[in-house]
């Protein structure tokens, strides 16, 4: 794989720069140092073409105003946080909330708007992109100088792996994720309803009219979030308008909990699109994933792509929304001095 840079854009008189990561296969993935961004990942279909199929956009102008979070990592807390708020060691933490009371995805100023350091770094003659950010103490009100790593890196296999590190020097809350919107036919290809989801998890977290999940954990047998086999995204989002989940989120915006064991990446779920033939598996050590459908998108895109309702999803890998509100859900509280980690793998092919 070979890595090269040039400048994209400039924001508070620092330079923005755009990577190409392009492995020998051809593969191709775009990321630029201003919120981690993955701006185009182009990928072969059964026969051998190049297509791009991430939703984002042409300029990096586009990318200062605000947008349904393409492509970025995601924190200090991925998801959301019921009242934008928490406690740690008997201390409470009022947050900035940013969707009504609660909190989504970072805050008002989260890691996605954030310029991180960037280098271009070797290990074992592979290159991969490294992004630096030190979140200071107090930041979004959260606790802690926060030291955070995140890796991109382009196999020959055509995996593009993302690897999470983070020490703070305080007891805080930590839930990084990316937020690339995919669509395997195109990222200007229309609607994602004829593309077919697999999710390994027998349960997933019902949500309140908030989109908060209630701490109940469902199994999925019987529902529209019965993913434990190949089925077509569409069939629930047009079938299955009337059931009450699939209202509070107006379409699929919920958590999975992934039959996985977390000590290393294991799958949690695949995409296949029959169209092109793509098909993307995703991978991580984390215990949920979030399916997301776009279902509010409303964006003009890449070479002037129309991104509507429904035009691409998500794959969030994470741990759950709500969980500081959650006992029995998986922690996101990072000790101070202990090493936060996960490695998240989206694999591509075509058959």
């Amino acid at each position: 794989m070979r890595i090269t840079k040039k400048l994209f854009g400039r924001i508070n008189n620092q330079d923005i720069y755009l990577y190409s990561l392009v492995n020998n296969s051809g593969m191709k993935a775009e990321i630029m140092n201003y919120g981690g961004i993955i701006v185009s990942l182009h990928a072969p279909d059964r026969d051998g073409n190049l297509k791009d199929i991430t939703l984002g956009f042409d300029s990096f102008e586009d990318y200062t105003r605000p947008h349904p979070f393409f492509g970025a990592i995601i924190g200090r807390h991925a998801n959301r946080l019921e009242d934008a708020s928490f406690t740690i060691n008997d201390v409470f933490y009022q947050l900035n909330n940013n969707e009504g009371n609660n909190q989504l995805h970072g805050g008002l100023v989260g890691f996605d708007k954030k310029v991180w350091s960037s280098e271009i770094v070797i290990d074992s003659g592979r290159e991969s992109l490294r992004l630096k950010y030190l979140s200071p103490d107090m930041e979004e009100n959260y606790p802690g100088n926060l030291d955070v790593t995140v890796t991109y890196t382009l196999s020959d296999n055509n995996e593009l792996v993302i690897d999470y590190h983070a020490v703070s020097d305080k007891d805080t809350v930590v839930n990084l994720t990316n937020h690339a919107y995919f669509n395997l036919s195109g990222h200007d290809s229309g609607t994602i309803y004829h593309h077919q989801l697999m999710i390994n998890a027998r349960r997933f977290t019902p949500i309140s009219g908030e989109c908060l999940p209630t701490g109940e954990i469902r199994d999925v047998a019987g529902t529209p979030f019965d993913f434990t086999k190949m089925r077509a995204v569409g069939k629930g989002l047009l079938e299955c308008k009337d059931d009450e989940q699939m209202k509070f989120g107006s379409g699929y915006d919920h958590n999975f909990v992934l039959d996985v064991s977390g000590k290393e990446p294991e799958k949690a779920a695949e995409v296949y699109d029959p169209q092109s033939g793509r098909f993307m598996e995703v991978y991580t050590t984390k215990p949920g994933v979030q399916f997301y459908t776009g279902n509010h998108l409303n964006e003009k895109g890449k070479g002037g792509a129309d991104y509507k309702k429904h035009s691409g999803l998500c794959l969030e890998t994470q741990y759950f929304p709500n969980s500081m509100k959650h006992t029995h859900f998986p922690s996101p509280i990072l000790r101070a001095g202990e090493v936060y980690h996960h490695i998240t793998i989206y694999k591509f092919g075509a058959r």
